[in-house]
Parts: structure tokens; C-alpha cells; sequence
């Protein structure tokens, strides 16, 4: 069963939405930034042709480090990761579940992506 999830980050400049399988469970990442960030991810990435960006493009800022293959974006406005581009997958996205509307990632339990030790 595929579902529609609508996300948006504080301050509502930034909307996007994804279509995806039912989250039941959520994503960590353990790398310098996900850890400083502490946000639960989307379990799997979700593919370009699912993902729509809806309203802040112009509003949103790129950070990246390492070997600048991930691409962590956040408002400028409201300083939220609303979702980010994987280096493993970097033509699709993960969303943060803190953003989504109906979801409540503090009730879900998370598998650990172990992202520091990547090479």
C-alpha cells in the first residue's frame, strides 16, 4: 500500500510531499552531522519521481561535507532539516520525520544507519 506524506518545516515556507509504504519504523544516523542534528529519518530513500517539492525552493539552504556527496538541506528562515539527499542514494531523499504531519517519530522505534564509518 503506497500512502501520500506532506511535510513542511517550522515556519511553513518549506512544503514538500512523498509518496512511499506506510512508516512504521524510522532511520538514525550516526555521522558527525545526523548525530548533532538528532532527527529521525525516512526508513527507506524515497525516489525523485515520488518526491515533490511544493512551496521554498528559494528558501532553502545546502549544507555539505565530507566528500560533498550528501546534500543536508535546511530553511533559512526557520533553521529546519526538512530532508536531505543521501551520499549513497543522491539522486533521492530522505525526509525528517519531525516534519510530517501525522507522524509522530518519538513513538516509533529506529534502525541505526551506521554513517560514521563510511568510507
Amino acid at each position: 500500500m503506497i500512502r501520500t506524506y506532506r511535510g513542511s518545516c517550522h515556519c511553513g515556507k518549506v512544503r514538500f510531499e512523498f509518496t512511499t509504504q506506510p512508516i512504521e519504523k524510522g532511520l538514525r544516523c550516526n555521522c558527525s552531522l545526523c548525530i548533532r542534528k538528532g532527527a529521525m529519518m525516512t526508513p527507506l530513500t524515497i525516489p525523485p519521481e515520488n518526491f515533490r517539492l511544493l512551496t521554498g525552493g528559494p528558501d532553502l539552504r545546502l549544507y555539505q561535507f565530507g566528500e560533498k556527496t550528501a546534500r543536508h538541506y535546511f530553511c533559512a528562515h526557520c533553521g529546519v532539516y526538512p530532508f536531505h539527499q543521501p551520499a549513497r542514494a543522491p539522486t533521492h531523499y530522505r525526509a525528517n520525520l519531525g516534519c510530517l504531519e501525522g507522524v509522530d517519530p518519538s513513538r516509533l522505534e529506529a534502525d541505526l544507519f551506521d554513517g560514521r564509518h563510511l568510507l
